[in-house]
């Protein structure tokens, strides 16, 4: 597959560790009216990995491994934006302070609103890490095309990674390795964003009956899945036909609209993206991370 990845333009960003926070003092009140008050996003998340399921947990939007930002005064602010813009899914982060310096992570997902950049590192890396470290990306990925599919649009997503993942060239088509395909109807929260170069949108997990029905119970942080009939091109938005691959980034959610975050990698609007079910399409098993650092 031929890409332009020798054009591409290699910048480092660096961020903290972004602090865990709660929203207001109170409890919430999720889908069903039920209230709860349970760990969610940012800090360093000791025991859950890339390659553990999202669901189940007693906790809503948690982030695994390591949550990073640079403001957390202003998280919709230009410093935050160009941290999630520059970071891509699969980048080498290293660990620049501290008793972790030279520690080396990969960086997994963008989680919008919180503006979370999200790294995986080893267990032992994770266990030297305090909120005073700093962490540098060598971001690299944006700006990414496929030359024999311009109409196949790449977001997020470094060039090596984009090699490991599997992909088949055949009639015309890609054809993708993913863990799960998500009817368009399920997408939630983030629908309408103009934005497919930071954030993330959610898969509405409301109807269980539903989410069982497609396998979406079972899906693990860092799989990849396909969400069909959604186009992500120039924003994130229903059209018939279109499909846009992304990759799980946090957890299934109790809020009504909301569930397992996606991190946009490429969309078309035309057929050309055809997703086929694998197990081992996750960021895990591809790159030995996550759960199977431990393996």
């Amino acid at each position: 597959m031929r890409t332009n990845r020798d054009r591409l333009v290699k910048i480092a960003v660096q961020g903290k560790i972004a602090y865990p926070v709660k929203r207001d003092t109170t409890h919430a009140v999720d889908g069903n009216g039920v209230p709860f008050a349970l760990p969610g996003i940012g800090g360093i998340t000791y025991n859950v990995k890339v390659g553990d399921c999202v669901s189940g947990w007693a906790a809503d939007h948690v982030e695994p491994g390591v949550s990073l930002i640079v403001d957390e005064k202003d998280r919709s602010g230009p410093l935050n934006r160009g941290f999630n813009f520059y970071a891509c899914v699969g980048n080498e982060a290293v660990v620049v302070s501290g008793d972790a310096k030279g520690g080396k992570g990969v960086v997994i997902g963008h989680h919008g609103g919180a503006e979370h950049v999200i790294v995986d590192f080893p267990q032992d890396v994770i266990e030297k890490l305090t909120f005073d470290d700093k962490v540098l990306i060598k971001g690299y990925g944006q700006g990414l095309e496929l030359l024999d599919y311009p109409d196949v649009k790449v977001y997020n997503l470094d060039p090596d990674l984009l090699e490991k993942m599997g992909i088949e060239e055949k009639d015309g088509k890609l054809r993708v390795p993913v863990a799960a395909k998500v009817p368009g109807y399920l997408m939630g929260s983030g629908v309408g964003s103009p934005s497919t170069v930071t954030g993330d949108y959610d898969i509405m997990t409301l109807d269980r009956d539903t989410v069982k029905e497609f396998g979406l119970d079972k899906l693990r942080f860092g799989d990849f899945v396909a969400i069909m009939d959604h186009d992500n091109t120039y924003g994130r938005a229903w059209r018939k036909g279109a499909v846009t691959i992304g990759i799980v980034i946090h957890s299934d959610c109790r809020y009504a609209g909301h569930g397992p975050g996606v991190t946009t990698l490429m969309s078309s609007a035309k057929p050309i993206i055809e997703p086929v079910i694998s197990e081992d399409a996750n960021i895990g098993k591809i790159l030995g991370i996550g759960k199977w650092r431990e393996a």
